[in-house]
């Protein structure tokens, strides 16, 4: 048994669908008033479900965990950090190189973070 799904509580599913069509390229493949779904590529699915509807109600929103996107490499980091800024999302930490790898991190309409990061090689 394998996670395949990640659920974002948000304030606006419309709203933070629109977000996420110009982030994945895509279109969501179910959308309400409560609720959006995206099928990406990997097969993961991805919700957006309404902190004012969600049952039993969420203890937290937004900043309280991450959702994370690999790259291929630095260079990628810095272009994917460059487009994001373009589309105007906010940044919570600029490209730095840590520990595991180099990193950056941007917010979504509700604070969640974002982390685009390569791993570094050993």
């Amino acid at each position: 048994m394998e996670p395949n799904f990640i659920m974002l509580y948000v304030d606006s599913p419309a709203k933070s669908a629109d977000f996420y069509t110009r982030l994945f390229g895509k279109k969501p493949v179910e959308a309400s008033p409560t609720f959006a779904l995206f099928i990406l590529d990997s097969g993961i699915k991805f919700g957006l479900w309404s902190k004012h509807t969600v049952e039993p109600a969420a203890q937290m929103t937004g900043g309280g965990g991450e959702v994370a996107f690999s790259v291929v490499d630095s260079e990628q980091v810095d272009d994917t950090y460059s487009r994001w800024v373009k589309q105007g999302l906010s940044i919570a930490q600029e490209p730095v190189q840590m520990d595991f790898g180099y990193t950056f991190v941007a917010l979504d309409p509700d604070n969640h973070r974002l982390r685009v990061y390569t791993m570094t090689e050993e």
